[in-house]
């Protein structure tokens, strides 16, 4: 399609040529001929125009060569009318468009057809007939031979284009599937690994807490032990849900933050409607409300409040999580990478995190733009 596009102007142009030398050629003596000629150019000049046109092709290939076929017999009969005009030229013209653009079999009954005819009606004009019809019939065979070569080339060189596309999509497709696999290698990783360790951290964190009870230990011990238990639980979560996003399965979102929030003890206050997002950043939103809910449970201390504010309007999504602060709120560790991977993953999803004090407590602020948003 594109390359047909390529050739209108020079089919254009061929046009314009036999107008031009139709109208410099003059018309024949009155008579007959004096009206034949120009009904001829016309109607040669749109059957060659309609057979190289778009809406010719779609309509069918048998239109296609009826209207070369006819336009290269409209070339032999002004030769034959107007010797010295520009009848055998349109009769290349269309000889030269059955070669480009129609199969092979039909292209050469029908460019057979248009050569024979333009060299009997030379032959029948020149003094040495049978020289100009061989002359004619050559020139018209090595035409017609030049332009089925460039159709197969052209043939060839799609073929080898589709070949290539198919042959990236296939090496898109290995990449893909090489890429899931060791997904699931790393998934299967975690799982036998800090899965399993994790499970059993809780059991035995449990067992502690329930022996720590029975034996009236300190409820200090009792209060430490349950809050160790609580992180061992959610850590084991999290990690479920990494092995579940490796594998392909659901991918944590915003729908799932009301569940995290009840499970941590915290409150949680949503403004305006939920909005769809992408799951790349849907998850950054739910990594921050874990992450800051974690923080929260480890240094302000069990007797802290945790308030959850989930914001949405029309061009972003803004979550914050604030705790009252318990016990006095210490500055981010040195070497802890949560918030800074959680500022990684805003920045990549166009947003901004802001993590500090807030009154006696800490405040971490998460801002996402929604995408296609007005």
């Amino acid at each position: 399609m594109n390359s047909s596009v390529g050739y209108r102007p020079l089919v254009w142009a061929s046009a314009a040529v036999i107008a031009v030398d139709a109208i410099l050629a003059g018309l024949p003596e009155p008579g007959a001929a004096r009206i034949l000629l120009p009904v001829l150019v016309v109607a040669g000049l749109a059957l060659w125009l309609a057979g190289t046109s778009l809406w010719i092709r779609a309509a069918g290939l048998s239109g296609q060569a009826i209207a070369l076929t006819g336009a290269g017999l409209c070339g032999a009969g002004i030769d034959l009318v107007r010797p010295d005009g520009p009848g055998y030229v349109l009769g290349f013209m269309a000889v030269a468009g059955m070669g480009l653009r129609l199969p092979r079999r039909i292209a050469l009954i029908c460019g057979g057809l248009v050569v024979a005819c333009t060299a009997l009606v030379e032959a029948y004009n020149a003094q040495h007939g049978i020289t100009a019809f061989l002359n004619l019939a050559i020139g018209g065979f090595f035409l017609f031979m030049a332009s089925a070569f460039a159709q197969a080339n052209r043939a060839a060189r799609d073929a080898a284009e589709e070949r290539l596309a198919q042959e990236a999509e296939t090496r898109a497709a290995r990449e893909e599937s090489a890429r899931l696999a060791e997904r699931s290698r790393i998934a299967r990783e975690l799982h036998d690994v800090l899965a399993h360790t994790l499970a059993g951290l809780t059991v035995k964190l449990e067992g502690a807490r329930l022996l720590a009870t029975k034996t009236s230990a300190d409820p200090r011990v009792i209060e430490q032990i349950s809050g160790a238990h609580s992180l061992a639980r959610d850590g084991l979560s999290g990690a479920r849900q990494v092995v579940e996003t490796l594998r392909g399965d659901r991918v944590p979102g915003p729908s799932l933050i009301p569940e995290l929030v009840q499970n941590s003890g915290a409150t949680l206050t949503v403004t305006g409607t939920p909005r769809p997002m992408p799951p790349e950043d849907g998850l950054a939103l739910y990594r921050t409300v874990q992450e800051a809910l974690t923080n929260a449970a480890k240094h302000a201390g069990p007797s802290a409040t945790v308030a959850v504010s989930l914001t949405w309007t029309d061009a972003a999504v803004e979550v914050s999580v604030t705790d009252s602060g318990g016990s006095p709120v210490p500055q981010l560790p040195s070497g802890g990478f949560g918030l800074t991977g959680l500022a990684e993953r805003a920045a990549l999803a166009g947003g901004q995190l802001t993590a500090g004090p807030e009154g006696a407590g800490w405040r971490v602020w998460l801002s996402l733009p929604l995408k296609g948003a007005q």
